[in-house]
């Protein structure tokens, strides 16, 4: 019979010794790898190194501590904020491990993360389901980093330009303030000088127009005509059309006109101007006009026929004020008006549009859902005649044959019930005309219904007793199904052994990890408390060794106190180095007392063994005696 062992396994990351077989030898676990879950370990790393955390790449790390590491790597990096420790601990216990995967968990909601993850699925390592919140993570942290470092770059540049400059900054500012000047240079060889001046003598101008063009010719910019307002061209269209001229020779007549009398109005204008004075000395008027090329009489007489035409097509227009100009603004308010209320429509329509669209996109999301349900029924339509078509005919007949026979059945009973509940009908009324015509023989039946019931009664009280004491041998029959219940069977008691050894190895480690950390709390203190005397020490003959070397008298006296002090500490450390080994001394006592444990685990491992095989030969031979004995 194959020995099993009444100990339970080793759980990971903790602290218990290892675990033995009867025979003493060390216990070797079988393990089943998957392979998927594998690939997506080794995936999942592959995203980390690319991501830039290189700690996986730590062949010495379990995968547990690198997948933990990466995702708070990459929590951190997205500016989010994660509580765990600082230090890294390798080998937590399973508390320690969930309580770190709740936390990163709980921050996995507040990034947005559109996958759901569970700790206890990073805890087991299910790698399948860890893979896509990984490659999110991965994801968010590769873009928090290009979105930070533009600002980084650039803050860090910034600082930098503060304090220091480059040589190629230097040589910037000194080619920056070159250009400067030589741009202003430019700029005052290059500014607007003024050409002309017009004369005191000269007429005033009147209009602004004038005033500007004449400013302008001062500079030397001449332009040779400008072009009439939009609606004075309208209304001389409309008064050409209304005289029956066409309307492209009039436009094209009057920007001659307009041209020509642009020109006259700039060559009057230079009449009234003398050029500047430069070194070879004023020029006169007369030099002016030579440049012209007119004679000023003619020029005088084109700016006065200019002005009479100008100011007639003003007169024009105030006299046709209520005449085709009123008419083409009641026509744009029309055509305004009828442009508002097509808008109106149109907004309509495409209302109705988008609710016609709607429907539409509603009836072809049904039409999609019946095409698919009707696909669906064709293929399990399909399917069933291809069973039908593989299985055998006869039996398939003879189904049939089952079912409408089942039918037929089904129909006769339903008549047969009715055909009772009419035959029920006419004995009950059969009955009662019987007892209306059998009157005298009254008190015989009732004589006999009395003795009916009454023997009904007491048959009825038997059946309630029975039926109690049925009720009472029930509830002691539960009683003592819950008393044997509560007898625990060999199995539950195996069951219960291994919870109570796995709890007690789990107390064990966790006493042994708060005994470290008090023996190591206590051995930095007295490390503190040694250092700090060592301080004051070194403080205080600091402090006493000028005025020691002062006199001779106390310069002995100083090298008395250092032997003493000398002394001391040669005392202290022999007390330590005392301590020390019989701390030694013990560990060695207490070493060769678990080796002899061991020992005597094996032995008793062994003799288990040893006794189990006694036993099977005692059965093998008593199920022998009984053969024998039997014959």
């Amino acid at each position: 019979m194959a020995a099993v062992s009444v100990f339970h396994r080793v759980r990971a990351g903790s602290k218990i010794g290892v675990q033995y077989d009867q025979d003493g030898n060390l216990i070797q676990v079988e393990t089943r790898e998957d392979e998927e879950q594998s690939n997506k370990l080794s995936e999942i790393l592959e995203l980390f190194l690319a991501a830039g955390y290189f700690r996986a790449r730590i062949k010495g790390l379990s995968p547990f501590d690198k997948v933990v590491g990466g995702m708070t790597w990459c929590i951190t990096t997205c500016n989010f904020d994660i509580d765990v420790d600082l230090l890294f601990q390798e080998n937590s216990t399973i508390g320690q491990k969930i309580a770190l995967t709740e936390k990163i968990v709980s921050v996995l909601p507040k990034m947005k993360c559109p996958h759901r993850l569970e700790p206890h699925q990073i805890q087991g390592l299910d790698f399948i389901h860890i893979f896509p919140v990984v490659q999110w993570l991965v994801k968010r942290a590769i873009e928090t980093r290009e979105e930070m470092g533009d600002y980084i770059r650039a803050y860090s540049i910034s600082q930098f330009q503060k304090t220091h400059s480059t040589p190629e900054d230097n040589e910037f500012m000194q080619r920056k303030e070159k250009a400067i000047k030589t741009v202003m240079g430019v700029s005052d060889v290059y500014k607007p000088q003024r050409k002309y001046k017009r004369l005191m003598e000269a007429a005033a101008l009147v209009d602004e127009e004038s005033k500007v063009h004449s400013t302008l010719l001062e500079y030397g910019r001449r332009y040779l005509f400008s072009k009439a307002p939009k609606q004075d061209k309208e209304n001389d269209k409309k008064v050409s059309l209304g005289h029956g001229v066409p309307g492209g020779m009039t436009e094209v007549s009057e920007e001659e006109e307009l041209q020509a009398a642009e020109e006259l109005r700039i060559k009057t204008l230079m009449t009234g101007m003398a050029a500047m004075a430069k070194e070879d000395g004023r020029l006169t008027a007369s030099t002016v006009g030579h440049i012209v090329g007119l004679q000023s009489e003619e020029i005088k007489q084109m700016a006065l026929d200019y002005a009479d035409k100008q100011s007639e097509r003003l007169m024009e227009d105030q006299t046709d004020g209520y005449g085709p100009t009123q008419q083409h603004r009641r026509l744009v308010a029309s055509l305004n008006k009828q442009i508002q209320q097509k808008t109106k429509q149109l907004e309509e329509l495409q209302a109705k549009q988008l609710e016609a669209q709607a429907g539409c996109e509603e009836a072809k999301g049904k039409l999609t859902e019946a095409m698919e349900l009707t696909e669906k029924l064709e293929k399990e339509l399909c399917t069933l005649e291809a069973v039908e078509a593989q299985a055998d005919s006869g039996i398939l007949e003879k189904l049939r044959a089952l079912v409408a026979m089942n039918e037929k059945l089904k129909n006769q009973e339903q008549e047969f019930r009715t055909h009772c509940k009419e035959e029920m009908v006419r004995l009950q009324q059969i009955i009662e005309n019987l007892k209306m015509e059998s009157g005298g023989d009254g008190s015989d039946e009732k004589e006999r219904n009395k003795l009916i019931e009454k023997q009904y009664d007491i048959d009825r009280e038997k059946l309630q007793k029975i039926r109690l004491l049925l009720a009472r041998r029930n509830r002691e029959i539960a009683i003592l199904q819950r008393k044997i219940d509560e007898v625990p069977s060999r199995a539950e008691l195996t069951q219960y052994q291994k919870r109570f050894i796995e709890l007690y190895g789990q107390v064990s480690a966790t006493h042994k990890e708060t005994k470290q950390f008090f023996t190591l709390y206590n051995t930095l203190d007295d490390k503190k408390v040694f250092l700090e005397k060592e301080v004051n020490l070194l403080n205080s003959i600091h402090d006493n060794f000028q005025q020691a070397m002062a006199s001779s008298g106390a310069k002995e006296q100083f090298l008395r106190q250092m032997e003493q002090i000398v002394e001391g500490i040669k005392q202290n450390r022999m007390k330590m180095e005392k301590k020390k080994q019989e701390n030694k001394m013990r560990r060695d006592q207490l070493n060769d007392e678990y080796l002899e444990l061991l020992e005597k685990q094996r032995l008793y491992f062994k003799t288990i063994k040893d006794f189990k095989e006694e036993c099977r030969k005692n059965e093998m031979l008593l199920s022998k005696l009984r053969a024998k004995g039997a014959l």
